[in-house]
């Protein structure tokens, strides 16, 4: 229920701020008694379209501490921590970023994810299910696939990615709204209901569409972070760190974290797939197996 409450207290403050920003650029009456003026409302869907994305970026780590309960190691208070801390500071090093904050959520799944909007200034968080489960050397892996994400600017990127895909969702929708008001139903006075009911149902198909690409994205992405934490902490202990993710039980992060996240479905085909943040695993498994010579 928080975690709920925060996410519709965050988009409609989001929602908030755009419309007054539109507001105030002028940019909110593109629709006129005349036809469309193309140019304003290619201003007004870049505003929300990237304005919603980056906003969210934005708070990302305000977002994520407080959807997943994630603490923040300040002071390291058992050996674990010291080493979290430790291992991240020298991936960190070797991958010539910033020192990210480090912390810890609870959960009984494995798992983990990174965020932020500047790469040397990123949030890294792991499980308690994932440090129960797992051996550190494939700990630390996991973190070095989180720090490949980070070091990749695969969040900026990825909120690039989506502001682009809204952007046309919204023009889009719009044109074709009007074109069915205006040229089907012959409507000339203001915007009928033809326009409304139209744009809705065009944003909601555009949408879908566009979540296809954006999910293609993520799941380069993952490949890309999986290479990175071979690099890292060695491809056998990559390897061994998604096997293990194979045998759990693993429960979605909460909004966008999931992108970032290093757990995905163990099998996923079909119409499925399409809509997946993160390859199936034995796909990963098996890409990561053949990139170090160990399949053919």
């Amino acid at each position: 229920m928080k975690r709920v409450l925060l996410f519709l207290v965050t988009n409609i403050a989001v929602l908030v701020v755009l419309s007054i920003v539109v507001r105030i650029l002028g940019v909110d009456q593109h629709l006129t008694a005349n036809g469309i003026n193309y140019m304003s409302l290619l201003i007004f869907a870049a505003v929300i379209g990237f304005g919603g994305s980056f906003i969210s970026l934005a708070m990302s780590k305000w977002m994520a501490k407080h959807a997943t309960g994630a603490q923040v190691i300040v002071q390291p208070r058992s050996d674990m921590e010291i080493w979290l801390v430790d291992t991240v500071k020298k991936q960190a090093s070797q991958a010539g970023i910033g020192m990210p904050e480090v912390a810890v959520f609870e959960s009984d799944s494995p798992n983990a994810f990174a965020t932020g909007m500047n790469k040397n200034s990123a949030l890294v968080a792991v499980s308690t299910g994932l440090l129960r489960t797992m051996r550190k050397n494939e700990v630390e892996a996991v973190l070095g696939h989180e720090m490949s994400h980070v070091a990749n600017g695969d969040m900026v990127t990825l909120s690039l990615v989506q502001g682009v895909v809204n952007t046309f969702v919204i023009f889009l929708s719009r044109v074709v709204g009007y074109f069915v008001d205006r040229v089907v139903l012959k409507n000339e006075e203001g915007h009928g209901v033809g326009f409304f009911i139209t744009n809705i149902v065009a944003q909601i198909v555009f949408g879908i569409l566009a979540s296809i690409i954006v999910m293609w994205f993520s799941r380069k992405r993952e490949y890309a972070a999986d290479a990175g934490g071979a690099g890292l902490a060695g491809a056998g202990n990559m390897i061994a760190a998604l096997e293990s993710l194979q045998r759990s039980a693993n429960e979605p992060l909460p909004g966008q974290m999931q992108a970032f996240g290093i757990a995905g479905k163990p099998s996923t085909s079909g119409l499925k797939l399409l809509f997946m943040t993160h390859p199936p695993l034995e796909d990963r498994i098996l890409a990561l197996k053949r990139s170090a010579g160990m399949a053919a």
